[in-house]
């Protein structure tokens, strides 16, 4: 038998193995979104939910809409992905400790700060280990000192971008990466009726839009050119949070242009006043 098309649902890590052995063994591989075979479903008026259905269901959907192939993250890419979801979780883990510990019987407190000492010390180990896994490979080390140069992108941000990005020639252009994060607005509207408010499509990727809120609040209070535009769209009628999801994504375009030439944040020409 020869080469096949194999497809599989984004599950987290949990496909990773079988997708990256069926691409080493020379098969093309796509991992859809879920949301995309489940819109399929509905348009073939599928009505049984089994493993076999499913499975069926996928293979349909790979045949008939031939979803784009995948191509797996270099592996020192894979591995700073492993590092900053690992730092993720310690740190989920962590504030999850310290709520607890504001409602807890006295008798677990010494538990609890323990666990708390414990987590504490894994992150900064794993925030180490993140550091010089970074500073051993000049591609990392050299991407990361150009998102830097981005008012509000610190070193912690600009690491979980390049994990969640992979490559960035997987993308030929801002407007794509800016789907794949989930930053695209999505109209509501149909006819003369129903004028609902402009949002993010917020189907991507969800530790990238994570990434960049917090950065695109700073962007806004620090870089002038990023705060006329916020309060040229304020001026507009635009609620904030509607402001923050535009800066993210003209954020997002910005990281694009950053990465693709090389070349360091140029307020006055990646972010003109005019725009």
């Amino acid at each position: 038998m020869g080469p096949v098309h194999a497809c599989l649902e984004a599950t987290s890590i949990y496909g990773h193995a079988l997708a990256l052995y069926l691409h080493q063994q020379g098969h093309q591989v796509s991992i859809v979104n879920p949301l995309r075979v489940k819109g399929y479903s509905k348009s073939q008026l599928s009505r049984t939910k089994s493993d076999r259905a499913d499975a069926k269901l996928i293979a349909q959907f790979c045949r008939d809409l031939k979803p784009a192939p995948w191509q797996p993250s270099a592996v020192e890419v894979s591995q700073l992905q492993g590092y900053t979801r690992r730092l993720d979780a310690l740190e989920h883990m962590l504030t999850e400790e310290k709520n607890r510990l504001q409602v807890t019987p006295q008798d677990f407190e010494a538990d609890i700060v323990a666990h708390i000492q414990f987590l504490q010390g894994q992150v900064e180990t794993v925030k180490k280990r993140l550091r010089e896994h970074i500073q051993a490979h000049e591609s990392l080390q050299s991407q990361q000192a150009l998102l830097t140069s981005i008012v509000g992108v610190g070193e912690s941000t600009a690491a979980r971008v390049l994990a969640e990005i992979g490559s960035i020639e997987h993308f030929t252009s801002a407007r794509q990466l800016a789907a794949f994060a989930g930053l695209t607005p999505q109209e509501h509207t149909s006819g003369t009726s129903v004028q609902g408010k402009t949002r993010l499509c917020k189907i991507g990727n969800r530790r990238l839009r994570k990434a960049l809120y917090s950065p695109a609040l700073t962007w806004w209070r620090r870089c002038p050119q990023a705060r006329a535009f916020g309060e040229r769209l304020l001026a507009a009628g635009k609620a904030k949070m509607q402001v923050i999801g535009a800066l993210m994504h003209k954020l997002m375009r910005v990281i694009y242009g950053i990465l693709k030439s090389g070349k360091p944040f140029d307020p006055g020409k990646l972010l003109p006043r005019s725009s």
